[in-house]
């Protein structure tokens, strides 16, 4: 069925190629969990070469047709029961998905892997509307396509304030929807001595006292949504050393990486950690804005 998007729909772009099957599986997969309308958006204008080439056929739209119609089929394949709708569009698929992402309880975009590193990172439809996107983001690969196959969800607690609510009520819902663990991850960044770089070998003792309140930070934000999801195993994670390879190790095990983003004004859209933990992490990551 075609349509415009519901509000609250987990919203799937579908470009055509083999990076939107996962995006489609794992989109599917939250929308029946949350029972939720699935919602499928095709730019033909965006569409990438080997689409036509792959449909033989020299009208975009009917290609288009022709790609949404899959999805749909494959989502109600995995779902029979799931609500889904398609749409598509004639305007940029950035415009397009980020119009749209206004109205969405999520985004899910597929990405081609490790080895795309300028078509994923550097200035790709994905980098984009993860850096202008109004709701949170799902980025899933090939080999992630199975949601939440693993037995916990990480969050990364940047900030203990109102400001770092969101990532924790999209991390705590996730984890209650799906009745997996929830790992609360907070990295503090230790002093360095002699201007070296915290990753050298300089560092300055850590003062236990500061250490103690970083502990004390974590457990107090936490301890409203231990209270607002009391099903959720929550295991409190502190850890001192470099943001990235902290986060990394903790996903190694993980169904979903939970990180947020801030709003950036600068050309770059999304700053150093975010794109490292998008090229390198190990399960699919939803980036939530207002971090």
């Amino acid at each position: 069925m075609s349509g415009s998007v519901v509000s609250g729909s987990v919203v799937v772009g579908v470009d055509g190629t083999g990076n939107s099957v996962p995006a489609v599986r794992w989109g599917a997969t939250e929308a029946a969990a949350r029972d939720l309308p699935l919602h499928l958006v095709h730019s033909w204008r965006s569409q990438p070469p080997s689409v036509r080439v792959t449909h033989r056929a020299g009208d975009s739209e009917c290609c288009g047709a022709e790609v949404l119609h899959a999805a749909e089929a494959a989502a109600r394949a995995a779902y029979p029961g799931i609500a889904v709708t398609t749409e598509q569009v004639s305007e940029d698929a950035v415009a397009a998905l980020t119009e749209r992402s206004g109205q969405a309880s999520m985004l899910v975009l597929g990405s081609r892997g490790h080895s795309a590193i300028n078509g994923f990172l550097l200035g790709s439809v994905s980098l984009h509307v993860l850096g202008s996107a109004g709701c949170p983001v799902v980025t899933v690969r090939e080999e992630q396509a199975v949601a939440y196959a693993e037995p916990e969800i990480v969050v990364g607690v940047r900030n203990t304030g109102v400001a770092g609510e969101p990532v924790l009520d999209f991390g705590f819902t996730a984890a209650d929807t799906h009745h997996t663990g929830l790992r609360a991850v907070r990295v503090r960044q230790p002093p360095d001595i002699g201007g070296l770089a915290p990753d050298t070998a300089g560092l300055a003792p850590e003062d236990p006292e500061l250490v103690r309140g970083e502990q004390k930070a974590l457990t107090d934000a936490l301890r409203s949504w231990r209270r607002k999801f009391p099903e959720v195993e929550v295991i409190e994670h502190m850890e001192s050393g470099r943001v990235v390879p902290a986060l990394l190790t903790a996903a190694s095990q993980a169904g979903l990486l939970v990180i947020g983003r801030g709003v950036r004004r600068s050309p770059m859209l999304l700053g150093p950690v975010v794109l490292a933990l998008l090229h390198h992490s190990p399960c699919p990551v939803a980036i939530v804005p207002g971090d």
